[in-house]
């Protein structure tokens, strides 16, 4: 599995936010990005797919930003990863709602199943919490 920009900058985004969870003030996205020395613009459409998975609360204005909703106990990374990725199997024929006619018959399709539910049973028991 190669985790994309999108996918990085996703994490990232949700970790500065994880860190500032106890404090009353938002945090603005030209923060990270300054922070982090990361694109604004880019930081921006990142957003967008997160705040989709109600991660957030948000607030306007020159005082505005982003908070998370919850503490970060409760953000499991293949939640962000898929919110930003969409699909983060190692293999097209592990992707949900794959068709591979050669599935039954492939030497090595238990290498990649077994790869996949690795990575997921990873992801699946990792949170923002353990990176703050």
């Amino acid at each position: 599995m190669k985790v994309s920009t999108k996918g990085r900058y996703a994490i990232i985004i949700m970790i500065e936010l994880a860190k500032n969870y106890k404090n009353e003030t938002f945090l603005s996205l030209s923060e990270i990005a300054e922070k982090n020395n990361l694109s604004l613009k880019y930081l921006e459409k990142i957003i967008t797919l997160l705040n989709k998975e109600d991660f957030f609360i948000t607030s306007r204005g020159s005082i505005g930003g982003y908070k998370l909703k919850y503490s970060p106990d409760k953000y499991k990374m293949i939640n962000i990863l898929k919110a930003a990725e969409k699909d983060i199997e190692p293999i097209q024929c592990i992707e949900n709602n794959s068709y591979c006619k050669n599935k039954t018959n492939c030497s090595i399709f238990a290498f990649w199943n077994g790869l996949s539910k690795a990575i997921n049973n990873y992801l699946e028991n990792t949170t923002l919490q353990d990176y703050i």
